[in-house]
C-alpha cells in the first residue's frame, strides 16, 4: 500500500482507522490522534487501530481513543485489525495471534464474503474479577455488587477487566439519558486509577442480554467488543444469563462465550468503510491544536 495510507472500518457501528506503523513516516502522537479521529479536521473515527511488530505473537496490536490516550485492549478494535491483516495479505491463513499490551489472543475468519473477512471470532482471555487487577482501589477482594456515589446519584456497580476495566450497572430498564449523564462520573470516580469503561446492562433472558455504553476517552458508543465481554462475563457471575449469549447493543449484535473458567470467546462482523492516503495538508496539520 502507498506510504501514509489508511483505513476505516467499522464493527457494528464503532469506527476506527487503521495504520500500519511500518508504513506511516509521522509519529502518532497524541495531538495527531485527537486530529485524525475529529470529523471536521481528520478523517473521524472512534478511535485509531494500528499494527505493530511483535516479538510474542503473529502480529501486534496497539489502539488509542479519540481523546489522544490509548487503551489496553479493545474488541472491535482487535476484529477491525483481523480483518486488515487478512483482506490486505498480512496473515495468509485463517487462524493467528494478536498480541495486544495485555496479553496474546488468537483469531480465527469464520466466515468470509467475496474474498474478504466478514465474520470473526476472537478469544479474549479471562474475565479478572480481583480488584487490585482491574484496577479498583478498594480493599475488597473483588468489587461486586458494591454501592458507589456518582454525582446525586448511587449506584451498585461490579467491576472486572477484560484486558482493560470495567464498570458494570445492571438495570431492569435501560436509559440512554441516564448513561449519557453519569457515565462520564463513573468513568472519572476516584475508586478508578485508571478511569473506567461503562455499561448499563439488562438481562433479556437466559441466552440474551442488552447494554448502552460509556467508552474511557471515547464517550457514548454504539457498540463495544470489550464492553459486550465484561457485561456478559459479570452477568454470568451474578447468575442473570448463562455463559453463550448473544449481546445486544444499538450497532448489532455479538456472539459471546465464557467457559467454567472464565475464558472469553467473541464472534462478530466488521466491515470495510473506505480506505485513502492522508493528505499532505493533513500531515502538515497533524500537530496543531484543534480550534474546537
Amino acid at each position: 500500500m502507498e506510504k501514509n495510507s489508511f483505513v476505516k472500518m467499522h464493527g457494528l457501528g464503532n469506527e476506527y482507522i487503521v495504520l500500519d506503523s511500518n508504513n506511516i513516516d509521522f509519529k502518532l502522537t497524541t495531538q495527531a490522534i485527537k486530529r485524525l479521529c475529529n470529523i471536521h479536521f481528520g478523517i473521524g473515527s472512534d478511535g485509531i487501530v494500528m499494527k505493530v511488530p511483535s516479538s510474542k505473537a503473529d502480529f501486534g496490536f496497539r489502539v488509542y481513543n479519540p481523546d489522544g490516550s490509548e487503551a489496553e485492549k479493545s474488541g472491535n478494535g482487535l476484529r477491525i485489525l483481523c480483518k486488515y491483516l487478512y483482506d490486505y495479505g498480512h496473515a495468509t491463513k485463517k487462524q493467528f495471534s494478536v498480541e495486544t499490551l495485555t496479553d496474546v489472543v488468537y483469531a480465527d475468519i469464520v466466515e468470509e464474503n467475496k474474498g474478504k473477512a466478514a465474520l470473526i471470532r476472537v478469544d479474549m482471555g479471562k474475565a479478572i474479577f480481583a480488584s487490585r487487577d482491574i484496577p479498583v482501589n478498594s480493599d475488597l477482594p473483588e468489587f461486586i455488587g458494591q454501592k458507589i456515589q456518582a454525582g446525586d446519584k448511587e449506584f451498585e456497580v461490579n467491576c472486572v477487566s477484560v484486558g482493560n476495566p470495567h464498570c458494570v450497572v445492571i438495570r431492569q430498564d435501560l436509559d440512554e439519558s441516564e448513561v449519557r449523564k453519569y457515565g462520564p462520573l463513573l468513568e472519572n470516580h476516584p475508586l478508578f486509577p485508571n478511569r473506567i469503561n461503562v455499561q448499563f446492562a439488562k438481562a433479556l433472558s437466559d441466552h440474551d442480554a442488552q447494554i448502552l455504553i460509556w467508552e474511557r476517552g471515547a464517550g457514548y458508543t454504539l457498540a463495544s467488543g470489550s464492553s459486550s465481554c465484561a457485561a456478559s462475563s459479570v452477568l454470568v457471575k451474578r447468575g442473570l444469563v448463562k455463559g453463550d449469549l448473544t449481546m445486544h447493543m444499538q450497532g448489532g449484535t455479538l456472539k459471546i462465550q465464557i467457559d467454567q473458567d472464565w475464558n472469553i470467546r467473541m464472534t462478530g462482523e466488521v466491515r470495510e468503510i473506505a480506505r485513502g492516503v492522508l493528505s499532505f495538508e493533513v500531515l502538515e496539520d497533524l500537530e496543531k491544536p484543534l480550534a474546537i
